[in-house]
Order: C-alpha cells, then structure tokens, then sequence
C-alpha cells in the first residue's frame, strides 16, 4: 500500500505558506516580464527609430530561446534543485533588463531579450518542482491554483504599471524598475526556507519499471499532455489575443463592448483559477472536472460563433467561458502530477511548456489568417473544435494509466 510521509502539520504550516507565497511571487513576476515590452512599444520604436517587425524579432529571439532551453533547464532543475534555479532565473532576468534600461543600442535589446528567455525557462519547472515536493496532497491543488493566479496578475497589472513608470522616469528607468523586481524577487527567495520534503513510499520493484529522462518525455502520456498543453493554448489564443477584432466583425459590437468582454473573461479566468482550486480541494476527479470546462468552453465558442447576442448577453457567455477555462488550469496541472514519477518534476513541466511556446508561434498565425480572409466565426469554430480535440486527448491520457500513483487528497 502506498501513503504519503507528511511532515506534522504546526511544523511546516508557515514554511509551507512562505513557500506557495515566494513561488507565486516568482511566477508573478515571470509574467510581468512577459508584458514588458508591448506597453513600451512606441516609446522605443520612436527612441531607437525601428520598425514594429524589427521590435517583433525581439519578442522571437525571446520566445526561441525559451523554446530551446526549456526541457534542458527542466532537467537541471531536477538534478541541482529548483529553489536555486529559481533564484537564479529571477538574478538572470532582473539583470538583463536592468541592462536594457542602460544600455543605447537596439542589438542590445534584442541580446538582452535572449537572455530573458532563458531565464524565463527556469519559472515553469522549478515553481512546479517546488510545490510538488513541499506542499502534501490535500493542499497542492489549491498551490497551483495560487500558481496560476499570480501569474495571471502579474500580466494583468503589468501594463498599467509600466505605462505609469513611463510618464515619470520614461521607458528605460520603467524597464530597470521591472529589472529590479527580479532582483527583489531573488532576495525574498534566498531568505526562505524550505519545509519538509512530502515524499511517497513506493513497492521497489516499481523504482526499476518507472521510465526516466527523455524515455519518461517520450512515452504516450507525455506526448499526448503536450498536445493537451499545446490545445488549451491555442484556446487561449482565440479568446484573448483575437476576441476584440473577432466580436467586432462577427457581432458588430461596438469598441467598448468588445474590450470589456475582453476584461471580462480575463477576470473571470483568474477567478476561476482560485475556484478551480478549492474545488480540487474536495475532489480527485480533476478529469472529469476538465471535460466540464472544456464542454462549457465549446458551448460558450459556438454560441458566439452562430447567434446574434447583444452586449449584456456577450458578457454573459465570457463570464462563463472564463470561469471554465480558469477553473480547467488546476485540473491540467494535477493530470500532469498524476503522471510524473518523483524526482522529475522539473523536466516534465519544462517539456510540456514547450507546448505553450510551439502554440504561441502557430495560433497567432492560424487566427490572424481567419481575421485577414473575414472569417471571424471560424476563430470561435477553432476553439469549440480544440476543446474536442482536448476532450480526446484527456481520454486517451487517461486509459494510458498513470506512470505513478498517488495518495487520496482528501484531508485526514
């Protein structure tokens, strides 16, 4: 019989809080690093005299690297242990844009911007790693869920944030004030400390069958959750990236309607999130969990796609659409969990963030390719048909049975 050795409760109960908190800051600040550049385009395009396709290959260089060095990182996370990967991710990227900031050259920017990205490839593995490790079972639903909001924030509140640092010190001191968050970030992290480690007792003869390294990343269920990360991204794609334009020319709504419904399932996917968690909190069935999410998703993408609503109820069905899809995120975490042997957490996650990375270069293209030819309804159409292709791949991840297993959640 397999159990959890769990450390008493009163021992780690503010450790275990300090931890959920350092690793949620690291993950804001991840995502605020995502926003940096995009509110400042116009100040460094007129500073530096370049074209939005030369600040575009800035953005590349950083999402390949990302790319690249994503699953690598993963391994070193494993191997060397996340809490100093993390720090050094947070002392990597806070000092490249500090560099950024001081710097007078566009090449640098595009180098500095590299450098960001392999930063940014530790975030992933070593948050994921962290929490898996330190937070027991009966809690680490709600871990991710705090996860996945922090992050959320962190990209929401960046662009205000650095528009307002612009009016005061200008583009480069809001770059090197978003630069020194990174370092700030790093500080807290270093004056932590780790609880106790949650571990699970296994039979032995389990250690020798358990695939490993790029066996353990090649098998069916790992490929088929990367197609599953890569899916939910391009879900995400359609109802942020390309709602406004989409519900203008399919819906004729106005300007306003159109970016509050895009305010709308922003904020209601970060609720869901924290929702999603409390619900796991409860619950083991987080796959039958996703397949509701996914179903309200689809239904909420048709809708829109073929009847004609007015404004009040356009809110509504993103009201719905973004508690679905923030409620789904824990739920994908913990599939993820339920796959992955003790001990490579790291990898996994780096290798299956490469299917946000692999959906961030295709989707924009796929979408903008329906806005350009007036096919609005299809962007609506291609998110309902990957919460289809989703559904299959959940089912199929979960006939391939678990590489692990775990212990019940419920609290003792």
């Amino acid at each position: 019989m397999t159990e959890a050795v769990q450390p008493p409760l009163r021992e780690s109960h503010w450790h275990e809080h300090g931890l959920v908190a350092g690793v949620s800051l690291a993950h804001f600040i991840s995502h605020f690093y995502f926003m940096v550049l995009p509110p400042l385009f116009l100040f460094i395009r007129s500073d530096y005299n370049v074209s939005y396709t030369e600040l575009g290959l800035v953005l590349s260089v950083f999402s390949t690297v990302s790319t690249i060095f994503q699953t690598p990182v993963g391994f070193l996370v494993d191997r060397t242990g996340p809490r100093a990967n993390l720090i050094g991710g947070l002392l990597l990227g806070g000092a490249s844009l500090v560099v950024v900031g001081l710097s007078d050259s566009y090449w640098m920017l595009v180098a500095m911007f590299g450098v960001l990205g392999l930063a940014n490839t530790v975030f992933h593995p070593a948050d994921y790693a962290m929490l898996s490790h330190h937070v027991p079972a009966q809690r680490i639903a709600r871990a991710f869920s705090v996860h996945t909001f922090s992050g959320l924030l962190g990209g929401a509140v960046a662009p205000a944030t650095l528009l307002f640092l612009q009016l005061y010190v200008g583009w480069r001191g809001a770059i090197i004030a978003a630069g020194l968050l990174g370092l700030i970030g790093a500080v807290i992290l270093m004056l932590q400390r780790d609880p106790p480690l949650v571990q699970v007792a296994r039979p032995k003869e389990d250690e020798s069958a358990r695939p490993s390294g790029w066996q353990l990343l090649t098998s069916r269920p790992m490929l088929l959750n990367l197609v599953f990360f890569f899916l939910v991204s391009t879900i995400a794609s359609g109802l942020t990236n390309y709602l406004v334009v989409a519900l203008i020319d399919l819906q004729n709504a106005p300007v306003a309607v159109a970016n509050t419904a895009l305010s709308t399932i922003m904020f209601a996917s970060a609720v869901g999130v924290l929702l999603g968690g409390l619900i796991l909190t409860r619950t083991r069935r987080h796959v039958g969990l996703t397949y509701i999410t996914l179903s309200v998703i689809g239904t909420v993408s048709l809708i829109v796609a073929y009847v004609s609503l007015d404004a009040a109820a356009l809110i509504v069905m993103m009201i719905l659409s973004g508690l679905a899809s923030g409620v789904m995120s824990p739920s994908r975490d913990m599939m993820v969990r339920d796959i992955t042997p003790p001990g490579s957490f790291g990898a996994v996650f780096g290798f299956l963030s490469n299917g946000f990375s692999l959906s961030g270069i295709v989707s924009p293209l796929l979408f903008g390719f329906l806005m350009d030819h007036g096919q609005a309804r299809y962007v609506f159409v291609v998110v309902a048909a990957s919460c289809l292709l989703c559904a299959l791949a959940v089912t199929a991840v979960a006939r391939s049975g678990p590489a692990r297993s775990l212990p019940d959640p419920s609290p003792r």
